[in-house]
């Protein structure tokens, strides 16, 4: 049976609080874990921290989202080989490069799928600002080049990058669409079209969360109809800490992002029930 697991970020849970007070490690995945989550999303390139971090997620029976910022083909190499020893559910791959052309592209992301190939787990490409998928259009010219490119989905990049229109038209849903067909993994964020995280119990809010509950609704489907039927789909909330959070005068988060982060994970698993019904 397909299964949905929902990770919660372990950047997501850094106060960055006036106050200076910051939660250990462990104390954060002891958190996540009474919390009912599935695993958790955070970086896999430093082995000293990947072993602390595997220690503890294997105690609590979690998983893991190993990120990676690769900026050469041989940089996903020793990520690999740390996740081969610390076992991930998927490798996260933020490309750290901004090329102008797609022929710029092509050897990069030939490098990166043949090392892909050899290891048991999926790695996954994010869409994300301030990397090789930071435009919307580049992502889709992308896919045309490789039309089997495995993405995971943060969507709240592309809705600030291209700053769509409100309501948002037919065409812009059909190009998120596109991309959701190559979407094998979610970050959950809810974005408007100025700013990229904004606070999901605002009830003002609520139209944004609405735009996003429809997109990964369209996602969960597609995703259903590709995947294997013993497979498991990662739902990641990932409420960063400010400057991704909007603070108020006193230079805190204008709400509590770990109550949103609960409420992101139910809304999320709301969803996955719907979409099995439908």
């Amino acid at each position: 049976m397909q299964r949905l697991l929902v990770l919660q970020s372990l950047w997501a849970m850094e106060r960055r609080h006036t106050d200076g007070f910051e939660r250990t490690l462990e104390a954060n995945i002891e958190m996540i874990a009474e919390a009912g989550f599935d695993g958790v999303s955070t970086p896999w390139a430093d082995r000293d921290l990947v072993r602390r971090t595997s220690d503890g997620l294997r105690s609590a029976g979690m998983v893991a989202e190993g990120v990676c910022f690769p900026k050469t083909v041989d940089d996903l190499k020793p990520v690999l080989e740390i996740a081969a020893e610390f076992p991930v559910h998927h490798i996260n791959l933020q490309p750290d490069v901004r090329p102008r052309r797609l022929e710029d592209c092509v050897p990069l992301i030939e490098g990166w799928r043949r090392l892909a190939e050899q290891v048991a787990f999926p790695v996954l490409i994010e869409t994300h600002r301030d990397r090789m998928t930071t435009d919307l259009y580049f992502t889709l010219d992308l896919l045309d080049r490789f039309p089997e490119l495995p993405l995971l989905a943060d969507l709240s990049h592309f809705l600030v990058g291209r700053e769509f229109a409100w309501p948002v038209p037919d065409e812009n849903h059909a190009l998120i669409h596109r991309i959701l067909e190559n979407s094998w993994a979610f970050h959950g964020r809810v974005a408007s079209r100025e700013q990229v995280q904004i606070e999901i119990s605002f009830p003002h809010h609520r139209p944004w969360v609405d735009l996003f509950l429809g997109w990964w609704d369209h996602g969960f489907r597609s995703w259903r109809r590709r995947a294997a039927a013993d497979a498991t789909l990662s739902f990641t909330c990932e409420l960063g800490p400010k400057p991704y959070a909007i603070t108020g005068r006193d230079g805190n988060d204008t709400t509590d992002r770990w109550a949103e982060s609960l409420t992101l994970a139910g809304l999320a698993r709301d969803l996955w029930a719907r979409t099995a019904r439908g």
